[in-house]
C-alpha cells in the first residue's frame, strides 16, 4: 500500500480548543450563570429538612396522579427515600438532583426553542440533525475533556457535559411533535387570522405537549446517567460514591450507592411520565 500521510485531526482539534480557551471572560460568565443555578437548587434542598422533602414528593405524586394509580409509587417513594436517608446518602442525593435538574433545565431552555426553529425550517433541520446525531453518539467521556479545559473542575463542567449529552431528545421530540400537528388545525388557525406566535402557542405547542414531554423525560434520564461520569471531574453526588467505590474495589459501597441512583431514577421517571399523562388529558 502507498504510504499515505496521517491527517493531523487531533492537532487541529487541540488548536481549536486552545484558541477557544483564550475567551476566558465568556466562559467565566457561563460558569457564573450555571454556578448560580446550581447554588440556588442546592440552597433550596439544604433548606428543606429531609422528612419535609419526602412529604413534598409524596404530595406532588398524589396531586399529579389524582386520577391514576398512585399508591404503589407513593409507597415506593416513601421506602426508597427513607432508605437513602438511613444510608447517609441524603446530601449526596440532593447534589445529584441539583446536577440533574440544572442540566435538564438548561436542556429545556435551549432545546425547546431549537426544536421549534427546526420544525419551522427545513434548512435548519438539515443543519442541526447531524449535530444532534454527533452529540448523542459521541462517547460521554469525551465531553469531559473540553468541559474541564473551558470550565475547570467541579459541578459546572459536569452540568455542561450533561447538557450536551442529554439535550438531543428534547430538541428532536419538540421538532417531531410540532411537525405531527394536523395540517388541518394549522390551516384552520390561519383561516381565523392567527399570527405565527398565536398559532405556535395556542395550537402547535399544546398539541405537541405529549411528545415534547416524552423528550424531556428522556433528557432527564440521560442527565442522570451522567452523574457517575461527571464525578470524574469533580461533580459531587451519588456518582462520587460509586466512583470512589470503584477506586477502592468496594463492591458493597458501590452497589449501595448504585441502588440509591436507581431509586432517584425511578422516582424522576415515574413523576415525569405521570405529568405527561396529566398534560395529555
Amino acid at each position: 500500500m502507498p504510504n499515505i500521510p496521517t491527517i493531523p485531526l487531533a492537532s487541529w482539534i487541540d488548536s481549536i480548543v486552545d484558541g477557544l480557551t483564550k475567551f476566558e471572560g465568556f466562559f467565566n460568565v457561563i460558569t457564573n450563570i450555571i454556578g448560580g443555578v446550581v447554588n440556588a437548587f442546592q440552597w433550596v434542598f439544604d433548606l428543606i429538612p429531609a422528612l419535609l422533602f419526602i412529604l413534598i414528593v409524596l404530595a406532588a405524586t398524589f396531586w399529579i396522579n389524582r386520577k391514576g394509580k398512585k399508591w404503589g409509587l407513593m409507597i415506593f417513594e416513601l421506602i426508597g427515600l427513607l432508605l437513602i436517608l438511613n444510608l447517609g446518602f441524603w446530601r449526596d442525593m440532593t447534589q445529584t438532583l441539583t446536577l440533574v435538574l440544572t442540566s435538564s433545565l438548561i436542556a429545556l431552555v435551549v432545546g425547546v426553542p431549537l426544536g421549534i426553529w427546526m420544525a419551522k425550517s427545513e434548512i435548519v433541520e438539515s443543519i442541526f440533525k447531524p449535530v444532534l446525531d454527533f452529540m448523542q453518539t459521541m462517547p460521554a467521556f469525551v465531553y469531559l475533556i473540553p468541559a474541564v479545559a473551558f470550565f475547570g473542575i467541579g459541578m459546572v463542567p459536569g452540568v455542561v457535559a450533561s447538557v450536551i449529552f442529554a439535550m438531543p431528545p428534547t430538541v428532536r421530540m419538540t421538532n417531531l411533535g410540532i411537525r405531527q400537528v394536523s395540517k388541518e388545525l394549522v390551516e384552520a388557525a390561519d383561516s381565523f387570522g392567527s399570527t405565527p406566535w398565536q398559532k405556535l402557542f395556542k395550537v402547535q405547542l399544546p398539541m405537541a405537549k405529549s411528545t415534547m414531554m416524552a423528550g424531556i423525560n428522556q433528557s432527564i434520564m440521560l442527565a442522570l446517567s451522567m452523574v457517575v461520569i461527571a464525578s470524574m471531574i469533580g461533580a459531587m453526588g451519588l456518582g462520587t460514591r460509586v466512583y470512589f467505590a470503584v477506586g477502592r474495589n468496594d463492591a458493597g459501597g458501590g452497589f449501595v450507592a448504585g441502588i440509591a441512583i436507581v431509586i432517584v431514577a425511578i422516582i424522576l421517571d415515574r413523576l415525569t411520565q405521570a405529568f405527561n399523562k396529566k398534560a395529555g388529558n
